[in-house]
């Protein structure tokens, strides 16, 4: 069986966001018992010199869906930023699932072989699409992922790694 660009993206992506989805309202739920205001969790960070949990949830979403949407554009640079609270947050990481969903194999295994250039000021970097979206974006996916899964947990939240595994591709 050949593996298709959308298996391996947007396939992996939609593990992955939708574990980041089931996590962020564990850990809601886990503030709400805790008494823990979920909006002190948005600037958290691992450590002072890293972007606090605010910016993984972004990024999350930046390098799933946005990447996707940069793909066909031909072309992507960082997220812009963004002032959400925790609800926002949710709803934003949502919403990516939402439109992950939605995508078709074919519109996804038609990006194979484009020109893709992350723009960063003055620099750019080429890619294929295929090559952007597996050695890119989903690097950086499953980063930021991780990390905002380790915010929750260093606050107390009671995730474990069933929780950032989410749905796996199981046999039936």
């Amino acid at each position: 069986m050949a593996i298709s660009l959308y298996d391996v993206s947007v396939g992996s992506m939609l593990q992955t966001v939708g574990a980041v989805s089931a996590f962020v309202e564990k850990g809601r739920a886990w503030c709400s018992e805790a008494g823990v205001d979920p909006d002190d969790v948005v600037e958290s960070r691992l450590a002072a010199d890293m972007f606090p949990f605010r910016f993984q949830l972004l990024s999350v979403v930046h390098h799933s869906i946005n990447a996707i949407e940069g793909a066909r554009a031909g072309v992507f640079g960082p997220p812009a930023p963004q002032d959400l609270d925790y609800a926002g947050l949710q709803a934003l990481v949502a919403d990516a699932l939402a439109r992950l969903k939605a995508l078709s194999t074919d519109e996804v295994n038609a990006l194979e072989g484009r020109d893709v250039v992350f723009k960063l000021g003055q620099s750019q970097i080429p890619f294929t699409a295929e090559g952007f979206l597996m050695s890119f974006s989903l690097p950086n996916l499953h980063f930021h992922a991780a990390t905002a899964y380790d915010i929750l947990r260093q606050k107390g939240a009671p995730l474990g790694k069933r929780d950032y595994l989410g749905a796996m591709k199981i046999r039936a």
